[in-house]
């Protein structure tokens, strides 16, 4: 089989081409092991097998006692001395410890919460297009899709207008090092770039957190610094951890999911037509099935914690699986005519949030909220906004991420 998903080459492949090869791997009788290669700077594995259809990605997100989270969930692993210097994040957790950090930060993510963020999402679209009409055709990632997530996480942590611009800078060298790297030199310059934006991330937010301590607020960050009614609180590297994560992870997942998503309606103009004649009866429905078509997040690895049957595969104790979530999302036995874009398809069961079990997205339905408010301001107020040729995407294993895309109206 011409298929290594572990190695980078294959990252390069076109989307066609990589989305053809899980098609090939999905019909395979069982899940396919692929040897890890040497990465410069990362903790190299005997290898992993590949989940690529829905059931096995649901089964091991569900069954977190036999599919861990630890040590790491990225592939390959971080070096350990990772987790000491910025802590460790709670997506590399199991519970206790897990439910424990889940508990105190899913305050951010009530739906009374979200509801208070409504009027400051539709402020920051219209601002956005605003700076779009004076502008003019650019851009789409640096003028539209970069910029509403990390202004929505901003003002929840109460993060200072005149630090945003640094945060923006932190967050693209740290999302710049999400692939593997082929040369140790190119390793060590990108690892060497992501340690100090993170590192950077992390002091701004835990020297905010002592502010709030002594001054508390009204926003996340003094939240999250004091107790909740069963007397949990963020410590400073817990804070700092979880900061990190929400600008990564919640920041990627709605920005790349929108710039894919214009290109998905230009290439579509009859779901971009059946979308704009009833916007609020199908806007629900074309957020998802982006979500699902887009996977922004590509993959999870887990560690099984005991020998499991897994499909008719004898897994052992110690094995390591990466959950394929573009693969699951794509499966035909689940979404037929997996390929195509389709806004009225049913797609409750999709995994473009994660699986279903103690890891599914927290964030989720903020990045649905604000996916769907940008949408509407832009499909509103620019009703012939369209992509202009192919997006530049990043090299990745991890994240399905757009570098650039260029649009008109």
């Amino acid at each position: 089989m011409d298929i290594d998903l572990a190695d980078l080459d294959f990252w390069r492949r076109p989307l066609k081409e990589r989305h053809e090869a899980f098609a090939r791997l999905r019909q395979a009788d069982l899940p396919v092991f692929f040897p890890e290669k040497k990465v410069p700077l990362l903790r190299s594995g005997t290898g992993f097998y590949a989940l690529v259809r829905h059931a096995d990605v649901v089964e091991a997100s569900r069954n977190a006692k036999v599919f861990s989270s630890e040590p790491a969930v990225t592939n390959p692993e971080p070096p350990g001395w990772v987790k000491h210097v910025f802590g460790e994040s709670m997506v590399n957790m199991d519970d206790p410890r897990h439910a424990r950090l889940r508990r105190i930060v899913s305050r951010a993510f009530s739906p009374r919460m979200l509801q208070g963020l409504q009027a400051d999402i539709e402020k920051a679209c219209a601002r956005i297009v605003d700076d779009v009409i004076a502008k003019g055709p650019g851009d789409f990632v640096s003028q539209v899709a970069a910029r509403l997530p990390i202004h929505v996480i901003c003002d929840m942590m109460g993060i200072p207008e005149s630090m945003r611009a640094k945060v923006h800078e932190h967050v693209d060298a740290s999302t710049a090092y999400s692939g593997v790297r082929p040369s140790l030199l190119q390793s060590a310059r990108l690892a060497g770039k992501n340690v100090v934006a993170l590192l950077a991330l992390q002091r701004m937010v835990i020297q905010l957190g002592h502010e709030r301590v002594a001054e508390p607020g009204k926003d996340l960050v003094s939240a999250l610094v004091t107790a909740n009614p069963d007397g949990e609180k963020l410590t400073d590297k817990e804070l700092g951890s979880f900061f990190a994560l929400l600008l990564v992870a919640g920041n990627e997942t709605a920005r790349n999911t929108m710039a894919h998503g214009i290109k998905l309606l230009t290439d579509h103009p009859a779901q971009r037509e059946l979308l704009m004649s009833d916007f609020d009866g199908h806007v629900n429905g074309a957020i998802e099935e982006m979500v699902r078509h887009v996977s922004p997040i590509i993959q999870f690895r887990r560690t099984v914690t005991e020998d499991f049957a897994l499909r008719g595969l004898e897994l052992k104790k110690g094995d390591r699986v990466v959950l394929f979530y573009g693969s699951a999302n794509r499966d035909e036995e689940v979404f037929p005519d997996a390929d195509a874009f389709d806004i009225t398809r049913d797609t409750k069961p999709h995994v473009g949030f994660g699986g279903p079990g103690p890891h599914f997205c927290l964030g989720a339905n903020l990045a649905r909220q604000e996916m769907r408010t940008m949408f509407r301001e832009l499909l509103t107020r620019l009703p012939d906004i369209r992509s202009v040729g192919e997006p530049e995407l990043l090299v990745s294993n991890f994240d399905n991420s757009v570098r650039s895309q260029s649009f008109t109206f």
